[in-house]
């Protein structure tokens, strides 16, 4: 390599973004790629997951929840306002709602 070399980087590959509709394409490829299979957890880790709920709920204290959304796993974070058991939904403040299926794991 001569001493006087100097990389370019990203702008030789400018003109490909002139292209039309590569760049969205580009854009939704890599989002195709990042999704995942939801992740499937034993009846152990339901339990576990149900005493933590529930823990938090009594004590009122702030969690974090990871959760699986359209083939991703997504966090959030706030105090539980109300489990409902009969529609399966968790709410948290401030106005968040999730399904109690797609919880992944919850920390105190």
């Amino acid at each position: 390599m001569p001493s006087g070399y100097v990389d370019r980087g990203i702008i030789k590959w400018a003109p490909f973004d002139a292209l039309v509709g590569y760049g969205a394409m580009i854009r939704e490829l890599k989002l195709r790629l990042g999704k995942r299979d939801k992740p499937v957890l034993s009846d152990d880790q339901f339990v576990e997951l149900n005493q933590r709920l529930h823990m938090a709920f009594y004590q009122e204290s702030e969690i974090s929840i990871t959760y699986y959304d359209q083939g991703y796993l997504k966090t959030t974070f706030g105090k539980i306002k109300k489990i409902d058991t009969v529609a399966k939904v968790i709410i948290l403040t401030p106005f968040a709602r999730l399904n109690a299926i797609d919880i992944i794991d919850i920390n105190l």
